[in-house]
């Protein structure tokens, strides 16, 4: 294979993926009932599921061809939390490992609702085995968050980066009672859904984010580099407001310019092998700092929110090449349907 395609959450956007693999390349194989290209390689980031109105279709599509060798994939934390989401609780009876609150029954409504039982038992056993990250040398991939001390935690607990028992999975899923948590949920949770620093240490509130619910953690941006201030690591998005609906980054400005504290510096990917991730629903162009650097490329344009169904078509280079982004342009939101 002479190169790999990097391809962002999908969230169940099955009219896009077909149109975005069409685009760069990939032809339906009869044969394998696959997707495939004559010489590259699909990695999909994780987030197949939830939210998006073509979950069976998605999910159809990625399987066949990372069965057929045409791609490889790791885990999003959305197929992490449909597997904890239907596992249940041994230790806590009548419950499972994620639990059936309101918030996390609207979050997963779409996956549940498309798919019969059956097709979700089929699946679930099949996200089970995802890998959790991908290091194929020259190039790495997350869903979240290249983070090395929890990749070496989950290798001592998992030996490798993928689960292989329920009992694996019900310790790291299951959320702690209490301040303390164990070393593999808080690996996995930095993986698969990125390292997160406390506002209200630094006297800061919380903001309420695109669902509506208020976050006191806001994630970390452990692609930047010399960063010095609260304004600089914590990803809070633009259009985030405060409890009384002002702007938060326009009411909250002073405090954001606070120095940091080290602790919370302590995720930032330094390497030379570029790696890339998904997760964090970017929007409009790629921007340089923001949405990569010369050794980091999230690839999560929000194709599920009216965003584009980004890839990053990489040919061996060692820094990131803005124009390897697809689709090419000043402006990557789209008008597609997400059907």
């Amino acid at each position: 294979m002479d190169g790999y395609d990097i391809i962002g959450d999908i969230h169940g956007s099955g009219y896009k993926l077909r149109v975005r693999l069409k685009e760069l390349g990939y032809r339906h194989d009869a044969w394998t009932n696959a997707y495939r290209h004559a010489d590259r390689t699909a990695i999909f980031v994780g987030d197949l599921i939830d939210r998006g109105p073509a979950q069976r279709e998605v999910l159809e599509i990625v399987k066949a061809m990372v069965d057929s060798g045409s791609a490889q994939i790791v885990m999003g934390n959305h197929e992490f939390n449909a597997l904890a989401y239907a596992i249940p609780d041994d230790l806590n009876p009548g419950e499972h490992l994620r639990k059936h609150s309101a918030k996390n029954k609207i979050q997963h409504e779409a996956f549940l609702s498309q798919l019969t039982k059956a097709e979700q038992a089929h699946y679930l056993s099949w996200f089970r085995t995802m890998p959790l990250w991908l290091d194929l040398g020259g190039l790495r991939v997350v869903h979240a968050c290249w983070h090395k001390p929890s990749m070496r935690i989950i290798e001592e607990y998992l030996e490798g980066p993928s689960f292989s028992t329920f009992e694996q999975l019900a310790l790291a899923a299951r959320k702690p009672r209490g301040e303390e948590r164990s070393p593999i949920y808080e690996a996995v949770e930095k993986l698969l859904k990125g390292p997160e620093m406390d506002l209200t240490s630094y006297g800061i509130p919380g903001f309420k984010d695109k669902d509506g619910f208020e976050r006191t953690h806001a994630r970390i941006r452990w692609w930047k580099h010399d960063v010095s201030s609260v304004r600089d690591l914590a990803e809070i998005p633009r259009d985030a407001v405060d409890e009384e609906g002002n702007n938060y980054l326009e009411a909250h400005g002073h405090g954001l310019e606070q120095d940091l504290n080290p602790a919370d510096a302590n995720c930032l990917y330094n390497d030379q092998t570029p790696v890339f991730y998904g997760h964090y629903w970017r929007a409009d162009e790629p921007v340089e700092h923001e949405d990569w650097t010369s050794r980091t490329a999230c690839v999560d344009f929000s194709a599920v929110k009216g965003g584009t169904l980004v890839a990053y078509r990489w040919d061996g280079e060692r820094e990131i090449d803005r124009s390897h982004y697809h689709p090419h342009g000043a402006n990557l939101v789209s008008r597609e349907p997400s059907a």
